[in-house]
């Protein structure tokens, strides 16, 4: 009645609106007894003799219908509905009027034979597995087939395997976090279980073990393989407690995606923050037990430039050329980056403005180079007019490069100041010098495997 009652308001809602802007009064009509209700459920038992196919009409005048029929709702004046197992179903009609809602008698529909045709469909065998099967799914709260367990989407979006980007409409949108940097998003731990069956019929059950107020849910469930929809009633999708108060309706749900391991349901947030579609990811049970982590992506490709395997002599060569080379640092570009497993995240300037590189780098290494000579491993520094010499060695089997006499461009006014004078080629472009320059590493965090590192092209 949750849900009907919110209708009321609505309607009760606009009409006390338009009542506020007009010079008359009006009063709502008196509520009509059941017995005016008019509506119609029938059998067809020339599409099916086992009465699965179920025809429901409302024939009452100015009114809105709600039926419940156990497996799902429908607000439509006119539905057809499928039941795919055989048994007894309870279909109960309300009408929403002017006045309020006036609930009809309960109809009993007796389906004497199963149809399984209408649940076997690729999606209904990739949430449930099948007629006679059962599969149960869990939060993606590691990570481990998504980027997170939530994601949000525009009110327009809808089934992502589809044509039109999943897009379908004007409001479309989407924010997809990962969790690892953004765990506020909701607290980790385990979320408990859901689990969908077609052993006798479309059954459902979800164990909330983030949420003690639902607790277990045991209810049915109708999945509508053309409009990408799925209805739970009786049972709430597996969410995080934040949330729980934000969506009106747990049990109307767009699918998103389906695939036989991983699963996307979005539900409307009617409050809180807005109208969007809360997206909430998952994977089965089954794949989470026995997921086993990517290998790490190879770091010593050209193709990434990453910690480069340089043949004997070839470091040298890169950094003089023939016999000498000036470098100087790409203040204007892309200066400096944490580069950790050969990814960093700066992509330009404006990327580390402020936090590192600001407007004093600009003005300390403004017409300032480094250079590195063949002939006797001679190293100059040129600085704010003034010249730093001194030699330099390389330790080919590290890819490092100590200085003798000097240091990189300096700025004593920056916490990032590059004092060491043993540093690291954390990346380098032999196929592009020219376009992409070298990048040296100064400093070191262990604890996460990234270099902090300093991006020089040649002047």
């Amino acid at each position: 009645m949750k849900t009907f009652k919110n209708i009321y308001v609505i309607f009760l809602a606009a009409v006390c609106f338009i009542a506020s802007c007009s010079k008359k009064e009006y009063e709502l009509g008196s509520l009509p007894d059941k017995s005016d209700l008019k509506f119609e459920v029938k059998q067809d038992l020339q599409k099916d003799p086992g009465g699965n196919t179920v025809i429901l009409v409302n024939n009452t005048p100015e009114t809105t219908p709600v039926w419940n029929y156990g497996t799902g709702k429908s607000y439509r004046q006119r539905d057809t509905i499928r039941f795919a197992f055989k048994g007894n179903y309870t279909v109960k009609f309300s009408a929403v009027t002017g006045a309020g809602i006036v609930e009809g008698d309960s109809i009993i529909v007796k389906v004497t034979q199963d149809n399984l045709q209408y649940v076997n469909d690729p999606l209904w065998t990739a949430l449930s597995g099948g007629p006679g099967n059962e599969k149960t799914w869990i939060l993606d709260i590691k990570a481990q087939y998504f980027d997170g367990p939530l994601f949000f989407y525009g009110t327009n979006n809808g089934w992502l395997q589809g044509g039109n980007s999943g897009c379908y409409g004007a409001d479309c949108w989407n924010w997809s976090p990962d969790y690892k940097g953004n765990t506020w998003l909701m607290e980790n731990g385990d979320y408990g279980t859901m689990t969908f069956s077609l052993k006798g019929g479309p059954f459902v059950k979800s164990t909330h073990l983030k949420l003690p107020s639902r607790g277990t849910e045991n209810g049915t469930y109708y999945l509508d393989k053309d409009a990408k929809t799925l209805t739970l009633s009786g049972a709430s999708p597996l969410h995080d407690k934040d949330r729980d108060a934000c969506v009106a309706n747990w049990g109307s749900i767009k699918l998103m995606s389906l695939t036989e391991n991983s699963m996307q349901l979005a539900v409307l947030r009617t409050s809180c923050e807005g109208p969007a579609l809360l997206v909430y990811n998952y994977v089965t049970k089954e794949y989470s037990d026995n997921y086993v982590p990517p290998a790490a992506p190879p770091t010593s490709t050209f193709d990434e430039g990453f910690n480069p395997k340089f043949a004997p002599g070839e470091l040298l060569d890169y950094l003089t050329a023939a016999s000498s080379r000036l470098w100087t640092l790409d203040a204007t570009g892309n200066p400096i980056d944490w580069i950790g497993k050969g990814k960093g995240w700066t992509t330009g300037h404006a990327s580390s403005r402020e936090w590192g590189w600001n407007n004093a780098w600009d003005q300390a290494v403004v017409g300032s180079y480094i250079k590195f000579e063949k002939n006797g491993l001679k190293y100059t520094r040129f600085q704010n007019g003034l010249k730093t010499t001194g030699t330099f060695a390389i330790n080919e089997s590290k890819n490092e490069i100590t200085l003798s006499g000097a240091t990189l461009l300096q700025n004593s006014a920056s916490s990032l100041n590059p004092t060491q004078t043993t540093f690291k080629v954390v990346k380098a472009f032999p196929g592009d010098v020219a376009g992409k320059g070298i990048w040296f590493g100064t400093s070191y965090d262990t604890a996460k495997d990234e270099w902090f590192a300093f991006h020089y092209i040649l002047f």
